[in-house]
């Protein structure tokens, strides 16, 4: 803001404010979109990769855990259980104690979630000092 001398009338003064806390608004607006835009890609920055790396760790596990069921069955056919309910008895094993893991993890990570703030902190102290200035001003 220009200096104010004894003879500038108060509506200049008044206009200069205005204009001078109108950029400043502007600025702060930028400031958030910069911002917002720099947090979305953090989080998005690896998201191919995890992708990927998310399918074939499916398909990995699906795999380890057909070959669990296999084991279990073959260990469980030994006591003189048929092949197929061998098979039934082992999968409905393995599907139970990974659903249960699974749950556990999943309850978790909403947990995780729920206490997650996505904040925009600089814009926030920015605006907090701009607030304090303008009334010092006024």
């Amino acid at each position: 803001m220009a200096k104010a001398n004894e003879n500038t009338p108060l509506s200049e003064l008044i206009g200069g404010l205005l204009s001078d806390v109108t950029g400043l608004l502007r600025k702060e607006i930028d400031l958030a979109k910069t911002e917002v835009s720099e947090k979305v890609k953090k989080a998005l920055s690896g998201a191919e990769f995890l992708m990927i790396g998310l399918v074939l760790a499916i398909g990995a596990v699906g795999v380890l855990l057909s070959a669990l069921v296999s084991g279990l069955a073959v260990v469980i056919s030994r006591y003189g259980i048929s092949e197929v309910s061998a098979n039934a008895l082992a999968a409905v094993t393995v599907g139970l104690v990974i659903g249960a893991i699974a749950w556990l993890l999943i309850s978790r990570g909403i947990t995780a979630l729920r206490g997650t703030q996505l904040t925009l902190d600089r814009t926030t102290a920015s605006l907090r000092r701009d607030a304090e200035i303008v009334k010092e001003k006024v």
